[in-house]
């Protein structure tokens, strides 16, 4: 099948929703599938306001529409809703075209933190986006809820999966710190809720894996931790497994992946008991959930990390890829929604 994905998150940014489209994006080629892959790096972009690191594109609008053409996608896949999702999203309605979307990252939220307006404001584009898609694919049920709470329709409940290949338990002796070592990884941004981790009274060492726009500040605001960038997956594995416990503060987050790829490194979670640490951990025991994140880390440290390894192996990409092609739907097929 030949199916065009048109995506705002690609690389250089490392976030989940990268890691996910493009671990998907290799396991449809393995497959036999033929993959277009539109994304920033093929045009002219400007840093995001308040997020220079990442790159939107703009006047995208014939371009897309001149690669599709000459691609003759039998499907269309919208994983984000920035400007090239919403340029592909409305070439799609002028031909016709089906498409699927899907919801990794709580925008309306991310946006707030940085404004302070209102979420019924910051929802209303979003949904309207999505309001044409045949599927919009969610990474957990707590997600779908909230969704069908703000009337989003045609929802689809899709699993996220992790590469534990890549993600195993390795020697600690990667980081000569203070035991136990207290670890975030993934981006340094004020809507992860960083503060929260940072402030906490925790014996041996905090760790932060990560970059991203509150980078500075927070090294600045907490220099008794150790902020570190990793180069690559491998090198990104061995600081997974070299934590005692994986501390993830975020209030925001639609799933959370790099907790599932602590737990495949043998790594405990401990978070808050909200959506997205909710779903991952479920009644897995490979974590701890309390709204004292404090307790919450020290109870994890307990945790047999087999325990994590063995919660981490549930989540198979093949099925996380089978339900992908699924929920796709076919462009030339009778189905038709308007905008």
């Amino acid at each position: 099948m030949r199916i065009a994905i048109v995506t705002d998150a690609w690389f250089p940014q490392e976030n989940g929703v990268v890691r996910v489209l493009a671990t998907l994006t290799q396991r449809l080629k393995r497959r036999g599938h033929e993959i277009l892959l539109i994304e920033p790096g093929q045009f002219r972009t400007i840093p995001c306001p308040t997020y220079p690191d990442i790159r939107l594109a703009f006047g995208v609008g014939g371009d897309i529409g001149r690669r599709l053409d000459d691609f003759a996608p039998e499907a269309l896949h919208l994983p984000t809703e920035g400007p090239l999702g919403w340029a592909a999203r409305g070439l799609a309605l002028k031909r016709g075209w089906p498409f699927t979307s899907a919801y990794h990252s709580k925008f309306p939220e991310y946006i707030q933190a940085r404004t302070g307006l209102p979420l019924s404001w910051l929802y209303a584009p979003v949904r309207k986006f999505h309001q044409a898609s045949s599927g919009v694919l969610c990474p957990s049920p707590s997600v779908y809820r909230e969704l069908s709470e703000r009337v989003f329709t045609h929802l689809r409940l899709w699993s996220h999966g992790v590469d534990t290949d890549v993600f195993h338990p390795q020697p600690k002796d990667f980081l000569n710190l203070a035991r136990p070592v207290h670890m975030y990884v993934g981006r340094v941004t004020v809507e992860k809720n960083l503060d929260a981790f940072l402030k906490l009274d925790l014996p041996g060492s905090k760790v932060i894996v990560g970059s991203g726009p509150a980078r500075n500040t927070l090294m600045r605001r907490y220099p008794e931790a150790h902020f570190k960038v990793a180069h690559g997956d491998a090198e990104l594995s061995r600081y997974f497994a070299a934590a005692d416990v994986f501390v993830f503060p975020s209030l925001t987050d639609t799933f959370g992946l790099v907790m599932l790829e602590a737990m495949a490194s043998g790594v405990p979670v401990a978070a808050f008991p909200v959506t997205g640490p909710l779903d991952v951990l479920g009644e897995s025991k490979a974590g701890v959930l309390d709204w004292d994140l404090a307790k919450a880390a020290g109870l994890a440290l307990s945790i047999d990390p087999s325990i994590c390894r063995a919660h981490a192996l549930g989540f198979s990409w093949d099925h996380v890829t089978d339900q992908f092609l699924d929920f796709l739907a076919p462009i030339g097929s009778p189905e038709r929604l308007c905008a």
